[in-house]
């Protein structure tokens, strides 16, 4: 038995580095509206996702993959990351009072309702 398990255990090394993918509720998907007529849109494209952002620049397209409780995408040669939050956790005047709110760093946030 000791034998299997360490044979199991070596036909999973390597396989650890990969991301875990995870389903993200479907609710994220679509509209969600940040202050000053920032927009971020999110749709299902395959196994991952496209995340449209609309900031005060100008609209921008990532691919994004769902990665345990958040998504993941890169942005100017960083990773980031968009969850589930408050209106506080977006650090935003604006939103505070909100409850149902995507937010991708302090001072980047979107809220529905």
């Amino acid at each position: 038995m000791l034998i299997a398990a360490v044979m199991l255990l070596a036909a999973c090394d390597g396989q650890h580095d990969a991301p875990a993918t995870a389903e993200i509720p479907q609710r994220w998907l679509g509209q969600w509206t940040g202050p000053e007529g920032t927009l971020l849109w999110l749709s299902e494209n395959g196994a991952g996702y496209t995340v449209k952002i609309q900031s005060l620049d100008g609209p921008a397209t990532y691919q994004g993959d769902g990665v345990g409780d958040h998504i993941e995408f890169q942005r100017d040669g960083k990773t980031e990351t968009i969850r589930a939050t408050g209106g506080k956790e977006t650090g935003m005047k604006w939103l505070m009072d909100k409850r149902d709110c995507l937010t991708i760093k302090q001072g980047e946030g979107f809220c529905r309702g």
